[in-house]
């Protein structure tokens, strides 16, 4: 039997990763596979290094146009980035009737749902397991290995980069600045971070997983989308004291009102697993009603772990290539019309646990002044922690935990606390999380 010919649009990190490991598992592939999987074409802007990366073994343009539309490539591998050139590149390859591969999570949470449209229209196969947590085949395992299950809620570290910058600040005690500039240096962070330390690209991940577990459109513009750039020592100092560690959290939960689908900084209790992915690692945790709380844990980016799961959906696009386009698995687990429209929630309706600190003045009555607001508004303490004020200061810090509750009614307690003449600045909240 013939390969299969694959067209390479980029070949930077992920793209040369991706034809390194192909070529040196091709035997190995191959036997998976069923028949060879083989990088005919690759368009890169730069040729001459694209050439010296493919050492003369197939066809180097300057052009990804001239790939996407050559009759002879099966499947194009889409490693550009962005919403621009890659939305089109990639529609234009599903109307010539060639399956995609891309790992652009940005392009798929934000444009997926036009594109799998197009491609149920023409028969072709979209796959994106690298488009999530890099090396880690969590898209797979949701799609396919829990296809029992009914979904309760996925809890996700799918950003190494703040991941990185949060261990970093919790084991060395600095503050995120200067974390932040170790994490560029050391090559951890873009020169622009702001997709990673604002919680962009996690909120890209997590909608893409929440359209997979909970079976609805990919609905970017309504996730909740909270960065790490507020975050303070001393509250990843206190959270430890408590118990907690902080972690960047992408986290999407079927509730009876509709479904949660929020990025942002979380406290974990710290005897969680998950608690404990240090570094620039990933870990997903999936909640399903039958097989329970599983976790998925590996490396998130890089050049060999992502080219893993390129490589990964070339071969599940192999093997079905000739199947009958109704029986393949589906792009978002569920079948196209058995699609839900259940609501994603306002912020204001979610109910979690909430970590609370302020900064008051030393003196009686502040303690009970806060406490009735937080009843008021239906609020229960969970645990608290007051500290001694240092020698000399008129002021101290209190912290407290509360149990579950609705955002908004939180909102509006600190509301009334910060207008109290007692209370200094603003009131820190950060949302708790006990992933049980």
């Amino acid at each position: 039997m013939k390969s299969i010919k694959v067209g390479l649009l980029g070949i930077g990190t992920v793209g040369a990763g991706t034809f390194n490991v192909l070529k040196r598992n091709q035997e190995e592939i191959t036997r998976r596979a069923g028949r060879g999987i083989e990088i005919a074409m690759v368009a890169d802007l730069n040729v001459e290094r694209a050439k010296e990366l493919t050492n003369g073994t197939c066809v180097v343009v300057n052009d990804a146009n001239v790939v996407v539309n050559n009759p002879d490539i099966d499947i194009v591998i889409e490693l550009i980035g962005g919403y621009g050139i890659a939305k089109e590149l990639v529609l234009k390859a599903i109307a010539n009737g060639k399956h995609v591969v891309t790992a652009n999570k940005a392009l798929l949470a934000t444009h997926g749902n036009e594109i799998f449209k197009a491609a149920q229209e023409k028969g072709v196969m979209v796959a994106f397991e690298a488009a999530v947590a890099g090396g880690i085949p969590i898209i797979k395992a949701l799609r396919e290995g829990l296809t029992a299950n009914r979904i309760q809620w996925i809890a996700g570290i799918i950003n190494g980069t703040t991941n990185f910058i949060l261990s970093e600040m919790r084991d060395k005690g600095l503050d995120f600045d200067t974390v932040l500039k170790e994490a560029q240096r050391l090559g951890y962070a873009e020169a622009d971070p702001t997709f990673d330390i604002e919680g962009v690209d996690a909120a890209h991940k997590a909608t893409i997983m929440s359209a997979i577990a909970f079976g609805m459109p990919v609905q970017f513009d309504k996730a909740h989308v909270e960065g790490i750039t507020k975050l303070e020592a001393v509250d990843i100092r206190y959270a430890e004291q408590l118990g907690y560690r902080i972690k960047l959290l992408g986290i999407t939960k079927r509730t009876a009102k509709g479904i949660e689908l929020r990025v942002h900084p979380t406290l974990i209790p710290s005897k969680r697993l998950i608690a404990n992915v240090e570094g620039a690692m990933n870990a997903v945790l999936v909640h399903g009603d039958a097989v329970g709380a599983t976790l998925y844990y590996g490396k998130g980016a890089g050049a060999e772990p992502t080219a893993s799961a390129v490589i990964a959906d070339l071969v599940d696009i192999t093997r079905l290539a000739t199947a009958d386009p109704e029986h393949r698995v589906p792009y978002l687990a569920f079948q196209p019309h058995a699609m839900s429209d259940t609501p994603i929630l306002p912020m204001a309706e979610i109910t979690t646990s909430y970590y609370l600190r302020m900064q008051v003045a030393d003196q009686p009555g502040v303690l009970a002044d806060v406490t009735r607001i937080l009843a008021d508004a239906t609020i229960s303490i969970d645990a608290m922690l007051q500290k001694e004020p240092a020698e000399g200061e008129i002021q101290t810090d209190i912290i407290m935990l509360t149990h579950q509750t609705q955002e908004k009614n939180v909102i509006a307690a600190i509301a009334k606390i910060e207008a109290l003449a007692t209370v200094v600045g603003n009131v820190t909240k950060i949302r708790m999380e006990e992933l049980s």
